[in-house]
Protein backbone atom coordinates (compact mmCIF):
# COMPACT_ATOMS: atom_id res chain seq x y z
CA UNK A 1 0.00 0.00 0.00
CA UNK A 2 2.86 2.31 1.06
CA UNK A 3 4.11 2.03 -2.65
CA UNK A 4 1.56 4.21 -3.81
CA UNK A 5 2.75 7.01 -2.16
CA UNK A 6 6.02 6.70 -2.77
CA UNK A 7 7.17 9.86 -4.27
CA UNK A 8 7.98 8.11 -7.88
CA UNK A 9 5.00 5.98 -7.68
CA UNK A 10 2.46 6.81 -10.86
CA UNK A 11 -0.18 7.96 -7.97
CA UNK A 12 1.89 10.55 -6.54
CA UNK A 13 3.15 11.63 -10.15
CA UNK A 14 -0.58 12.55 -11.33
CA UNK A 15 -0.97 14.23 -8.09
CA UNK A 16 1.80 16.54 -8.33
CA UNK A 17 0.95 17.33 -11.68
CA UNK A 18 -2.38 18.25 -11.15
CA UNK A 19 -0.94 20.45 -8.48
CA UNK A 20 1.00 22.03 -10.86
CA UNK A 21 -1.38 22.34 -13.31
CA UNK A 22 -3.28 24.34 -10.39
CA UNK A 23 -0.63 26.90 -9.66
CA UNK A 24 -0.19 27.58 -13.06
CA UNK A 25 -3.83 27.96 -13.83
CA UNK A 26 -3.87 30.15 -10.85
CA UNK A 27 -0.90 32.44 -11.94
CA UNK A 28 -2.61 32.85 -15.83
CA UNK A 29 -5.90 33.97 -13.80
CA UNK A 30 -3.96 36.61 -12.23
CA UNK A 31 -2.56 37.76 -15.59
CA UNK A 32 -5.91 38.01 -16.85
CA UNK A 33 -7.20 40.08 -14.41
CA UNK A 34 -5.22 43.30 -15.91
CA UNK A 35 -6.55 42.00 -19.36
CA UNK A 36 -3.66 43.95 -20.90
CA UNK A 37 -1.24 41.48 -19.37
CA UNK A 38 -2.46 38.01 -20.65
CA UNK A 39 -1.06 38.14 -23.45
CA UNK A 40 2.46 37.84 -21.65
CA UNK A 41 0.58 35.49 -19.39
CA UNK A 42 -0.63 33.23 -22.25
CA UNK A 43 3.46 32.71 -23.51
CA UNK A 44 4.65 32.31 -19.74
CA UNK A 45 2.09 29.33 -19.54
CA UNK A 46 2.92 27.93 -22.55
CA UNK A 47 6.77 27.61 -21.90
CA UNK A 48 6.40 25.40 -18.41
CA UNK A 49 3.84 23.65 -20.50
CA UNK A 50 6.04 22.72 -23.37
CA UNK A 51 8.29 21.93 -20.70
CA UNK A 52 5.69 19.75 -18.47
CA UNK A 53 5.25 18.10 -21.33
CA UNK A 54 8.41 16.90 -22.49
CA UNK A 55 9.42 15.88 -18.95
CA UNK A 56 12.12 19.13 -18.58
CA UNK A 57 10.32 20.96 -15.90
CA UNK A 58 11.43 23.11 -13.05
CA UNK A 59 10.48 25.55 -11.04
CA UNK A 60 6.54 26.66 -12.20
CA UNK A 61 6.65 30.14 -11.18
CA UNK A 62 10.14 30.88 -11.90
CA UNK A 63 9.81 29.53 -15.67
CA UNK A 64 6.36 31.06 -15.77
CA UNK A 65 7.79 34.92 -14.86
CA UNK A 66 11.16 34.06 -16.55
CA UNK A 67 9.13 33.91 -19.97
CA UNK A 68 6.47 36.37 -18.94
CA UNK A 69 9.50 39.16 -19.02
CA UNK A 70 11.39 38.18 -21.55
CA UNK A 71 8.33 38.54 -23.95
CA UNK A 72 6.59 40.97 -22.38
CA UNK A 73 7.11 43.37 -25.15
CA UNK A 74 6.17 40.87 -28.16
CA UNK A 75 3.21 39.13 -26.55
CA UNK A 76 1.62 42.65 -25.26
CA UNK A 77 2.18 43.81 -28.80
CA UNK A 78 0.60 40.69 -30.12
CA UNK A 79 -2.47 40.49 -27.81
CA UNK A 80 -3.32 44.33 -28.69
CA UNK A 81 -3.27 43.06 -32.44
CA UNK A 82 -5.48 39.84 -31.21
CA UNK A 83 -7.78 42.30 -29.24
CA UNK A 84 -8.27 44.74 -31.75
CA UNK A 85 -9.46 42.25 -34.18
CA UNK A 86 -12.13 40.56 -31.67
CA UNK A 87 -13.44 43.87 -31.21
CA UNK A 88 -13.87 43.79 -34.87
CA UNK A 89 -15.41 40.46 -35.21
CA UNK A 90 -17.97 41.32 -32.42
CA UNK A 91 -18.87 44.64 -34.22
CA UNK A 92 -19.19 42.83 -37.65
CA UNK A 93 -21.75 40.30 -35.59
CA UNK A 94 -24.12 42.84 -33.96
CA UNK A 95 -24.28 44.66 -37.12
CA UNK A 96 -25.31 41.63 -39.07
CA UNK A 97 -27.60 40.38 -36.34
CA UNK A 98 -29.25 43.65 -35.45
CA UNK A 99 -28.66 46.25 -38.38
CA UNK A 100 -31.83 47.32 -40.34
CA UNK A 101 -29.82 46.53 -43.75
CA UNK A 102 -29.61 42.63 -45.01
CA UNK A 103 -26.90 41.59 -45.67
CA UNK A 104 -25.28 39.12 -47.99
CA UNK A 105 -24.94 35.29 -46.17
CA UNK A 106 -21.71 34.94 -48.23
CA UNK A 107 -20.35 37.85 -46.79
CA UNK A 108 -21.30 36.53 -43.26
CA UNK A 109 -19.68 33.00 -44.52
CA UNK A 110 -16.19 35.05 -45.40
CA UNK A 111 -16.47 36.66 -41.75
CA UNK A 112 -16.98 33.37 -40.06
CA UNK A 113 -13.95 32.16 -42.03
CA UNK A 114 -12.19 34.88 -40.90
CA UNK A 115 -12.68 34.46 -37.38
CA UNK A 116 -11.97 30.28 -37.40
CA UNK A 117 -8.29 31.46 -39.15
CA UNK A 118 -7.32 34.13 -35.95
CA UNK A 119 -9.08 31.40 -33.64
CA UNK A 120 -6.22 28.59 -35.63
CA UNK A 121 -3.68 32.03 -35.01
CA UNK A 122 -4.12 32.46 -31.32
CA UNK A 123 -3.73 28.67 -30.60
CA UNK A 124 -0.58 28.75 -31.97
CA UNK A 125 1.04 31.90 -31.41
CA UNK A 126 2.05 32.52 -28.15
CA UNK A 127 3.05 28.59 -27.90
CA UNK A 128 5.45 29.62 -30.52
CA UNK A 129 6.71 33.37 -29.26
CA UNK A 130 7.75 31.08 -26.13
CA UNK A 131 9.90 28.79 -28.12
CA UNK A 132 11.40 30.60 -31.49
CA UNK A 133 13.08 34.12 -31.50
CA UNK A 134 11.69 36.21 -34.20
CA UNK A 135 9.49 39.38 -35.04
CA UNK A 136 5.82 40.24 -34.21
CA UNK A 137 4.98 39.89 -37.39
CA UNK A 138 7.05 36.34 -38.59
CA UNK A 139 5.86 35.18 -35.26
CA UNK A 140 1.92 35.58 -36.78
CA UNK A 141 2.77 33.78 -39.67
CA UNK A 142 5.09 31.01 -38.28
CA UNK A 143 1.50 30.39 -36.30
CA UNK A 144 -0.41 30.35 -38.99
CA UNK A 145 1.64 28.05 -41.49
CA UNK A 146 2.07 25.62 -38.22
CA UNK A 147 -2.12 25.65 -37.50
CA UNK A 148 -1.90 24.55 -41.26
CA UNK A 149 0.75 22.47 -41.45
CA UNK A 150 -0.99 20.09 -38.44
CA UNK A 151 -4.72 21.16 -39.10
CA UNK A 152 -6.13 17.75 -37.67
CA UNK A 153 -4.33 18.73 -34.37
CA UNK A 154 -5.08 22.42 -34.66
CA UNK A 155 -8.84 21.31 -35.10
CA UNK A 156 -8.32 19.47 -31.71
CA UNK A 157 -6.55 22.10 -30.14
CA UNK A 158 -9.29 24.65 -31.09
CA UNK A 159 -11.93 21.90 -29.33
CA UNK A 160 -9.86 21.42 -26.39
CA UNK A 161 -9.79 25.41 -25.76
CA UNK A 162 -13.41 25.64 -26.35
CA UNK A 163 -14.76 23.02 -23.73
CA UNK A 164 -14.36 24.78 -20.43
CA UNK A 165 -16.23 27.70 -21.78
CA UNK A 166 -19.01 25.33 -23.22
CA UNK A 167 -19.02 23.36 -20.20
CA UNK A 168 -19.71 27.07 -17.90
CA UNK A 169 -22.98 27.12 -20.38
CA UNK A 170 -24.32 23.90 -19.87
CA UNK A 171 -22.70 23.20 -16.28
CA UNK A 172 -22.67 26.72 -14.25
CA UNK A 173 -21.92 24.63 -11.50
CA UNK A 174 -18.39 23.86 -12.63
CA UNK A 175 -17.25 27.16 -12.26
CA UNK A 176 -14.91 26.29 -9.80
CA UNK A 177 -13.21 23.49 -11.75
CA UNK A 178 -12.94 26.71 -14.76
CA UNK A 179 -11.21 28.44 -12.56
CA UNK A 180 -8.51 25.17 -11.18
CA UNK A 181 -7.70 24.48 -14.28
CA UNK A 182 -9.36 25.87 -17.30
CA UNK A 183 -6.50 27.73 -19.49
CA UNK A 184 -3.64 25.31 -17.63
CA UNK A 185 -6.07 21.81 -18.92
CA UNK A 186 -6.54 22.78 -22.37
CA UNK A 187 -3.12 24.17 -22.47
CA UNK A 188 -1.32 20.99 -21.65
CA UNK A 189 -3.13 19.07 -24.18
CA UNK A 190 -2.54 21.40 -27.02
CA UNK A 191 1.28 21.55 -25.88
CA UNK A 192 1.03 17.84 -25.69
CA UNK A 193 -0.54 17.68 -29.39
CA UNK A 194 2.13 20.93 -30.72
CA UNK A 195 5.43 19.83 -29.05
CA UNK A 196 5.83 16.97 -32.28
CA UNK A 197 5.07 19.80 -34.66
CA UNK A 198 7.64 22.30 -32.83
CA UNK A 199 10.29 20.19 -33.26
CA UNK A 200 10.43 20.21 -36.94
CA UNK A 201 11.91 23.28 -36.43
CA UNK A 202 14.22 23.31 -33.67
CA UNK A 203 17.58 23.19 -33.94
CA UNK A 204 18.13 18.85 -33.46
CA UNK A 205 15.71 18.46 -36.27
CA UNK A 206 17.30 20.87 -38.76
CA UNK A 207 17.59 18.43 -41.63
CA UNK A 208 13.88 18.13 -41.98
CA UNK A 209 13.78 22.24 -42.69
CA UNK A 210 15.71 20.62 -46.19
CA UNK A 211 11.88 18.87 -46.83
CA UNK A 212 9.93 21.98 -47.01
CA UNK A 213 9.55 23.81 -50.11
CA UNK A 214 8.36 26.79 -47.84
CA UNK A 215 11.24 29.12 -46.48
CA UNK A 216 11.63 28.00 -42.50
CA UNK A 217 14.20 30.46 -42.02
CA UNK A 218 11.68 32.41 -39.99
CA UNK A 219 12.48 29.67 -36.71
CA UNK A 220 15.08 30.10 -34.29
CA UNK A 221 14.70 28.09 -31.22
CA UNK A 222 15.13 30.44 -28.02
CA UNK A 223 18.08 29.13 -25.93
CA UNK A 224 17.53 27.74 -22.28
CA UNK A 225 19.91 28.75 -19.50
CA UNK A 226 20.21 25.74 -18.35
CA UNK A 227 21.07 24.11 -21.64
CA UNK A 228 23.79 26.85 -21.67
CA UNK A 229 25.31 26.00 -18.59
CA UNK A 230 25.18 22.34 -18.94
CA UNK A 231 26.67 22.88 -22.35
CA UNK A 232 29.68 24.89 -20.78
CA UNK A 233 30.25 22.58 -18.02
CA UNK A 234 30.64 19.30 -20.47
CA UNK A 235 33.19 21.85 -22.50
CA UNK A 236 35.53 22.62 -19.66
CA UNK A 237 35.43 18.85 -18.53
CA UNK A 238 36.60 18.00 -21.95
Amino acid sequence: MGRFFDIDSPLMRFLSRIADLMILNFLMVLCCIPIITAGAGFTGMHYVLLHMVRDEEGYIARGFFKSFKENFKQATAIWLIILVFTAIFIGDWFIFNFSVVQFPKALMAVLLALFLVVCMVICYVFPVLSRFDNTVFNTLKNALFMAILSLPKTVLMLAVHALPAVILYFIPQAFPFVILFGFSVPGYVSAMLYSGTFKRFEPEEEPLRDSFSIDMTGFEAKKDPAEEIRAAGEKEEA
